[in-house]
């Protein structure tokens, strides 16, 4: 009988250590997310946080962005020079009109950020999003 065990004890095992492996792999991991850059890229607004302090105003500009990246100032295709003048006119006015931006479902992403920063560097100082709810799924 001791025999067998010891015979059973000087055979090679048939299976894979993954213990150096599963160590390996988690190092590579940390590596990994330690070398991801963090997101920097930001546009910021300050939007209104509740109703009672937003006051609407009576006049109000409409910016659409379609899909081709064209832009449009109240029906109107602008380009950006245009646009970048009509918003620094408008911001002049007392009181400021409001900005809404329609963009169009299949607009890039791009498109809407570069309007995005432009609307900033123009120093708009009441403006919304619009239209938003027709791109809402019924999922939930």
């Amino acid at each position: 009988m001791r025999r067998v065990a010891e015979a059973d004890a000087l055979r090679p095992l048939g299976e894979m250590n993954t213990t150096p492996l599963i160590d390996v792999l988690l190092v590579l991991l940390v590596m990994l997310i330690v070398t991801i850059p963090a997101a920097t890229h930001v546009v910021k607004f300050e939007l209104p946080v509740s109703a009672a302090v937003f006051h609407p105003s009576p006049i109000s500009n409409l910016v659409v962005i379609k899909a081709d990246g064209s832009i449009r100032w109240n029906e109107m295709t602008v380009d950006e020079p245009q646009l970048r003048q009509l918003l620094a006119m408008t911001s002049q006015m007392d009181p400021a009109p409001e900005l809404h931006l329609r963009p169009d479902a299949d607009a890039r992403h791009g498109d809407i950020d570069k309007l995005l920063v432009l609307i900033k560097q123009e120093q708009v100082r009441r403006f919304g999003f619009v239209g938003n709810e027709q791109y809402r799924s019924n999922v939930f």
